[in-house]
């Protein structure tokens, strides 16, 4: 059951101003957009749909210890919460102990395999461990006598020993909660922990990108939610693209559920162009998605929704010859890069520039272009194609955890410079860390966008249509 807010917050220790997120007015409004130029850049990051949030703050916490060879550090471990865009509110814990959290960072939830959790062999025991602690357990004295706690366990107490007990197998730290009870609660999850699949997205298309003729139903796009249905919007300029959202049998469409394909219908006479569609709707998060920053802001997972607004986008493009090219891209944990997923309907080949290097997509063939990346490392390419078309990805990769003793410190909010793991540091929040408090660590990585030389090896895999969450 997930915890309401106005209960979470009645014993609350420390509190981090909201961010100042604009959050999307209505529930509901998805649109297409076409036209015959395609000069201009499709901007995108990787995020895969689903919900997208701000980070709030820490905010239902106690204190944690870590435990390294060369001393001892406090920080505070326990609850974030996060406001969505469009509505809804979200509580998270860490699972990325060692990296800062920046104040405000926007997250978008993220499969798995795009964060560290892809290739955690534990992660699914990190779900076990959100299914069966606070909040989805908010009786806490039910939870303390299941957990053999002795004594009263406060909100703050199930908290931190919740995260304590995560921090264990998402940083493979040793890390131990200073209040006794959370202490005792961390142990019983982490011993009583199983393993339990990744869950299903909230909502993503699949795949996010087609292409094909004018004249053409280009698609099908299918729907992948756990939300009874989603609202699909005609297109906002169709009196005059003439650009429709259909069924497979060629009716316009203003709703889908899990599993309806919806289809770009172009009329014949359209000159070479592109259009978005994004479909949206309200539901509750599942528990243990992960949620990944725009920057490098500690990845978290989920252990809470209430009602929330989540949205999902794909593009097509088409033209009555050539080369007709489909672009997305997705985060690669396991691989150390981004996939560049490249597909082509038309008639000729489709020869492109990415890293600095030359790639041919034959008629009718779809290849994933594997970009390796660095650690923490920024990227920023465009792909330009036939009659102006242009695809742009832009993010970082963020795939591991730091250990301890790798001399990489926590950042807290208190202190201009990272606190120090030994010595007599006071009680530190992990979350709070914000923009300009974040000195040498954040801005070695913010040097600007990433230029990837011709010298980066690719690796390339013929893979057919991705298939979504």
């Amino acid at each position: 059951m997930f915890a309401s807010f106005s209960e979470v917050s009645v014993r609350r220790r420390g509190a981090a101003g909201l961010g100042a997120a604009t959050l999307v007015s209505g529930l509901v409004a998805a649109g297409v957009m076409a036209g015959a130029g395609r000069a201009a850049a499709d901007e995108s990051t990787q995020s895969q749909g689903g919900a997208t949030a701000t980070i709030a703050g820490l905010k239902t916490y106690g204190t944690a210890v870590i435990h390294g060879d060369t001393g001892e550090q406090r920080v505070s471990a326990g609850l974030f919460e996060m406001s969505v865009e469009g509505g809804g509110m979200l509580q998270t814990y860490c699972v990325d102990l060692h990296n800062p959290t920046q104040r405000d960072a926007k997250y978008h939830e993220t499969p798995w395999s795009g964060t560290s959790l892809g290739a955690n062999k534990d992660a699914g025991r990190i779900r076990w461990i959100l299914q069966n602690s606070y909040p989805q357990v908010n009786d806490l004295a039910a939870l303390a006598r299941k957990a053999g706690v002795r004594g009263v366990l406060t909100e703050q107490d199930a908290a931190s020993g919740t995260q304590v007990a995560i921090w264990r197998y998402s940083d493979d730290v040793a890390v131990d909660a200073l209040d006794p009870q959370a202490e005792q609660l961390a142990d019983y999850l982490q011993k009583s922990a199983r393993n339990l699949p990744e869950p299903r997205a909230s909502l993503t298309l699949d795949p996010p990108a087609v292409s094909g003729r004018p004249g053409e139903r280009l698609g099908p796009v299918t729907v992948h939610t756990n939300a009874s249905s989603v609202t699909v919007s005609p297109p906002a300029d169709a009196a005059t693209s003439g650009v429709r959202i259909v069924d497979k049998q060629g009716r316009a469409i203003t709703s889908a559920a899990d599993g309806g394909q919806v289809f770009f219908d172009v009329p014949e006479d359209a000159a070479a162009g592109t259009a978005d569609l994004t479909v949206q709707a309200s539901t509750t998060v599942p528990v243990g998605r992960a949620f990944a920053s725009e920057s490098r802001s500690q990845t978290q997972i989920l252990a809470g929704s209430s009602e929330s607004t989540v949205s999902a986008t794909a593009g097509a493009s088409w033209a009555k010859e050539g080369a007709i090219p489909a672009l997305s891209a997705a985060k690669n944990c396991a691989d150390g890069g981004v996939d560049v997923i490249a597909s082509n309907k038309g008639d000729e080949p489709f020869t492109f520039e990415l890293a600095g290097l030359e790639h041919t997509i034959a008629a009718g063939e779809t290849r994933t272009i594997t970009v390796p990346l660095q650690e923490d490392q920024a990227y920023d390419f465009t792909i330009h194609g036939p009659g102006g078309f242009t695809k742009r990805f832009t993010g970082m990769l963020d795939c591991q955890t730091q250990g301890s003793e790798t001399g990489t410190a926590t950042q807290t909010l208190s202190e201009p410079s990272p606190a120090t793991v030994g010595g007599t540091a006071s009680d530190t929040n992990l979350a709070e860390t914000g923009g300009s408090e974040v000195t040498p660590l954040i801005a070695g990585i913010a040097v600007g966008l990433v230029v990837i030389g011709g010298a980066t090896v690719l690796v390339l895999r013929r893979r057919g249509t991705p298939t979504g969450d």
